[in-house]
């Protein structure tokens, strides 16, 4: 198992805003947090990540209890791609690539040949070589993200975080985003913990083949959680988002089941 969390809670002065939460993910295989905002997904996240370790129940990942890593040994294991990244420094492309090798080589540690080797695969394996030599702070939102996902991928960490990571994109990037995460977990093995507001994403992870599970949060418990189609329904999406919806369901050329959602109103 990469990862396992038992009966989180979290609260934050005094406010509760996690409940006992458990969730699992194996080797390859794609977990995404569904909800509304305020449900309790980014706080799951930083829990994972280390920034909150006030929490009571547990977090392993390959089999390690966090809470007592210290952050580069916490590093080895997760890597994370946040929602939103501001650039401070014109470094380039590559440089912010290289950065996640610090993780195996510490803040201190001057990068070696090897590193420079799995920089550059990881930028070969994301797609980005026409501008591995940009400054980053030139780059639009989809391409950062896309550089992001390459310098979490450098870090050889078996679990990604991923927090809203297509928030910023337009359509033809989200769609290109999705298929290379899908592409590592299936080709690489990677496991992913992925937070999201589009509904359409474990759908579309679940068509590609790729073993996928659904947690629906709501005031940071859970309500439910399964596969991707199962879980979402008309009936669950009036229950956690007070939507009426209609979930279709047809079939690819390529044989694939595909399910859309269409919104019909809110219950108000």
């Amino acid at each position: 198992m990469i990862l396992q969390i038992d009966n989180l809670s979290f609260s934050y002065d005094k406010t509760p805003l996690l409940s006992r939460l458990s969730l699992s993910a194996e080797k390859g295989e794609i977990v995404c947090l569904l909800g509304p905002n305020g449900s309790g997904k980014t706080t799951l996240l930083d829990c994972v990540l280390g920034f909150h370790r006030n929490y009571t129940g547990s977090i392993s990942v390959c089999g390690k209890d966090i809470l007592p890593l210290s952050r580069p040994e916490l590093a080895k294991l997760v890597s994370y791609v946040p929602q939103l990244h501001s650039p401070t420094f014109p470094y380039t492309v590559r440089e912010i690539v290289l950065m996640g090798r610090t993780a195996q080589s510490g803040l201190l540690g001057a990068p070696d040949k090897e590193d420079y080797e799995i920089c550059d695969s990881a930028i070969a394996r994301i797609g980005i070589e026409e501008f591995a030599e940009r400054p980053y702070t030139e780059l639009s939102g989809g391409e950062r993200k896309l550089v992001l996902l390459a310098r979490a991928l450098a870090q050889q960490a078996p679990l990604i975080v991923l927090d809203e990571p297509t928030s910023s994109l337009d359509f033809k990037n989200e769609l290109l985003f999705l298929e290379i995460i899908t592409d590592l977990v299936r080709n690489d093995g990677i496991t992913v913990l992925m937070a999201t507001h589009a509904l359409q994403h474990p759908l579309y992870f679940e068509s590609e083949g790729i073993p996928s599970e659904a947690v629906m949060l709501s005031r940071g418990r859970e309500v439910r959680s399964g596969k991707p189609g199962e879980l979402i329904t008309p009936e669950t999406l009036l229950e956690v988002y007070g939507v009426r919806a209609a979930v279709h369901e047809t079939l690819s050329k390529e044989g694939k089941t595909v399910r859309t959602i269409a919104v019909l109103g809110s219950d108000s």
